[in-house]
């Protein structure tokens, strides 16, 4: 096998641009669940938060097998759009229904069959259509160039454009469930209505990724080659695990997304209950995406002088340590500070993480002579999404535990530590955690090798 690959390739604007878009759609769901799905379920359905939190997390022992699954399909695709677009195309339509209906359970159902209702909804979402979505966008980065700055640059253009979504999602979805619940933020008509118009949007931004943006890594036979044409599951699984970048990258990634799942999770309740006034919500939020969209401007200029790894880890230190001043005090003036602080670490990590990503899987292909870019990505898919689902459910369990009651307009003082050890102390200590892995990360001595001898066909075990 010869991977025709041109490391030097330069994407047009409007390439990098239309990549980054599938991820401002992604986050469209994506946001929605992590910082409305508990509030959803809790202040609309009045559901416990600690059963609503089992749910999640039940449901992410099934979303694995999906993504490893999905990885494997991706990998044996052969179409005229290449291995990962047709997927996108295919598939945003029944997630964006599905979507739907996640946030539209039905009135008539209660006890047994609502909590059934909220699984295979949540399972439907999740566990199928985002990852039949999202595992092939992931690996669509890889397939458009292995230039180490252009992956970069995508990385960025992902992570900008994902902030925007965000946003968007932070802005105007209480704003559209209080316009159309007819004041009431919190109306099963209000939540349809505002997450219809959102999956609209969802499938019209998929479509334009699928449309500007090209598969340029190809593979083609060549019998003087050590690479194989067709790389078994147990294969690709092995190329994986033995691969040590791989792995540091993806433990970097379970804790990030556990990190931003628990915390924007928790932001809504933080600014409710122990703030007092929810209508600072927004600006909370939107402060750390505005500061992190500003960020990213200035990140590729960073990246010609300072290496992926220590933006990544330079941004993640700066958010723990954000994260821990903000379990200090409930003043307004001061989360704003700490959420401009998260806001400059999310930019430097979010910019680097997918890059530093593919880099990973790119040193597997050269170390073991197989290429599992769509595993490889679906597998590390599966570690955020457990990361993400986790933090979600351990937000629930820790409001559950200490004693939160959505029917209550004042809660009690358990409750409200419960709601700071959500929102700051354990965001700090997942951070921090994410800073350690990228110590070991240090792929960057290797990689301009890694490159060449992959572009002549070489690899090392060859």
């Amino acid at each position: 096998m010869k991977t025709d690959r041109n490391p030097n390739a330069k994407l047009t604007f409007i390439e990098r641009f239309g990549y980054g878009a599938g991820d401002y759609a992604a986050n469209l769901v994506y946001s929605s669940i992590s910082a409305f799905l508990v509030v959803y379920y809790t202040l609309v359905l009045h559901v416990d938060p600690a059963v609503a939190a089992s749910i999640i997390a039940v449901s992410k022992i099934f979303d694995g097998f999906s993504d490893l699954a999905m990885g494997y399909i991706v990998d044996h695709t052969h179409s005229k759009y290449g291995k990962a677009r047709p997927w996108i195309a295919r598939l945003c339509v029944p997630l964006a229904v599905c979507t739907v209906l996640m946030f539209s359970v039905p009135s008539s159902l209660v006890g047994t069959p609502q909590l059934v209702y909220m699984f295979l909804t949540y399972n439907l979402v999740s566990t199928i259509f985002y990852t039949g979505v999202n595992v092939p966008y992931a690996t669509l980065q890889g397939l458009m160039t292995t230039d180490q700055y252009e992956r970069g640059l995508l990385g960025n253009f992902r992570n900008l454009l994902s902030t925007f979504g965000t946003m968007t999602v932070n802005t105007v979805v209480l704003k559209m469930t209080g316009f159309f619940g007819g004041g009431d933020a919190y109306t099963q008509k209000g939540w349809t209505m505002t997450v219809a118009i959102l999956m609209v949007l969802f499938v019209a931004l998929n479509m334009f990724t699928f449309f500007t943006c090209r598969e340029r890594v190809t593979v083609q036979a060549d019998e003087n080659a050590g690479k194989k044409e067709s790389v078994s599951f147990a294969e690709g699984l092995k190329a994986m695990v033995t691969n040590k970048y791989w792995l540091l990258m993806v433990c970097n990634l379970f804790f990030m997304f556990f990190m931003m799942s628990i915390f924007f999770g928790t932001v809504l309740f933080f600014t409710k209950y122990n703030m007092g006034n929810e209508n600072q919500y927004a600006m909370v939020a939107n402060l750390l995406s505005g500061t992190q969209i500003v960020t990213l401007f200035i990140t590729p200029f960073l990246m010609k002088k300072i290496s992926k790894r220590y933006l990544n880890m330079s941004g993640m230190a700066i958010v723990a340590v954000a994260c821990a001043m903000g379990g200090m005090s409930t003043s307004y003036g001061f989360i704003c500070v700490t959420s401009v602080l998260k806001g400059i670490g999310f930019g430097f990590a979010g910019s680097t993480m997918f890059g530093c990503l593919q880099d990973a899987i790119t040193y597997g292909e050269w170390k073991s002579g197989c290429s599992a870019a769509g595993m490889g990505n679906a597998a590390s898919s599966f570690c955020m999404k457990i990361g993400s689902g986790l933090g979600t459910a351990a937000m629930g369990w820790i409001l559950g535990a200490g004693g939160f009651q959505s029917e209550l307009a004042t809660q009690s003082a358990s409750a409200l530590a419960a709601v700071t050890v959500s929102f700051a102390w354990v965001p700090a200590l997942t951070a921090a955690i994410s800073v350690v892995c990228m110590v070991f990360f240090d792929l960057d001595r290797h990689y301009d090798k890694v490159v060449a001898e992959l572009a002549q066909g070489k690899y090392k075990d060859n």
